[in-house]
């Protein structure tokens, strides 16, 4: 077996993953998602800190049962630090240091945000450094230039509302159920995207905003109901194709600007909102329109998942970046 074989473990929110890499080649990705929140409309940190504590053990022997590994064979063991909600940190980061403490294995802490970069190195076609990066989740929405798999510089972000916050409540506004960015996109694809002008975030530099685009679309919804209560469902396509058109135009102009400035031309996509199928559709369109490469990883490694921790506990084993039993989860953990 190619070496070294890690065990990797993730739990920054609601995902419960675990996955064994040998070598760079993932051979397991296991991903329990938490199903309690959806009567909430939201995560609740305490529910979600519960449930990983029911699903982890169970994931990690999935995880190694497919990959056919045994306990003692594994080089490392990798958990997410942070970014993240701390109880669910919490629960990842004690099973991973008592399983490598156990095991007298090194461990290794990776940021959550990096991970979702260096997911785009899991399978080909993968990018050449330096290349510009746009990661949009539910909590974080950053420009970041990756000069290599350790050295990244975030050169712009979110001011207020991640681009996954903006899909999210614009979403419950319209009544869809949780989480929404998902059925928003799956409405938008039957819509107008041009029907409903909602108002472009304009920030400064490479700096994101949406919590406006969130404020436009609650007055406006507000102000037609009175007139007509049926409303939203008469038109929800339209509204959920000129909400996400409005958030992609926001996203994708600050990328365009970062892009012609930095002189980089080749653009990667992470994280969550990645797997909205209308951004995936207008970025491969921009890159073809402006002749730049386009790197998106599979629809697996957008979410959550513990590939690519595992992917970048990888290079950090290789550039001998280990951690001590000491380390303590950071739910504000930066990346640069």
């Amino acid at each position: 077996m190619l070496t070294p074989v890690i065990l990797a473990i993730e739990s920054s929110c609601d995902d419960t993953a675990a996955a064994v890499m040998a070598g760079g080649e993932i051979l397991a990705n296991v991903v329990a998602t938490q199903q309690v929140h959806e009567q909430y409309g939201g995560v609740v940190p305490e529910l979600a800190s519960r449930a990983h504590q029911q699903h982890l053990i169970p994931v990690v022997q999935e995880a190694l049962r497919r990959a056919k590994v045994e306990k003692s064979a594994l080089d490392a063991v990798a958990f997410t630090q942070g970014p993240g909600l701390l109880g669910s940190l919490l629960v990842g980061s004690m099973f991973a240091k008592t399983f490598a403490l156990a095991l007298n294995k090194p461990l290794i802490a990776v940021n959550h945000m990096r991970a979702h970069i260096l997911a785009h190195f899991i399978r080909a076609p993968r990018p050449q450094f330096p290349f510009l990066c746009l990661t949009v989740s539910g909590g974080h929405t950053q420009l970041v230039i990756v000069r290599s798999a350790l050295a990244m510089e975030v050169i712009g972000q979110t001011i207020d509302d991640a681009a996954g916050e903006a899909f999210d409540k614009t979403a419950k506004l319209l009544g869809l159920p949780y989480p929404g960015g998902p059925h928003l996109d799956k409405q938008a694809r039957l819509g107008n995207p041009t029907r409903f002008p909602f108002p472009v975030g304009a920030m400064p530099g490479y700096d994101f905003s949406f919590s406006g685009l969130k404020t436009a679309v609650m007055y406006f919804l507000r102000q037609q109901t009175a007139q007509n209560p049926d409303f939203i469902p008469e038109n929800l396509p339209d509204l959920c194709a000129s909400i996400q058109h409005t958030i992609i135009l926001t996203l994708l102009r600050q990328l365009t600007r970062a892009a012609h400035d930095q002189g980089l031309t080749q653009l990667a996509l992470a994280g969550g909102v990645a797997a909205n199928s209308g951004l995936r559709a207008a970025l491969t369109q921009l890159g073809t329109e402006k002749g730049w490469e386009i790197f998106i990883p599979d629809f697996e490694f957008c979410t959550d998942n513990a590939g690519m921790v595992a992917m970048t506990a990888h290079f950090q084993y290789q550039a001998g970046d280990f951690t001590t039993q000491l380390i303590s989860p950071d739910p504000r953990l930066k990346l640069n």
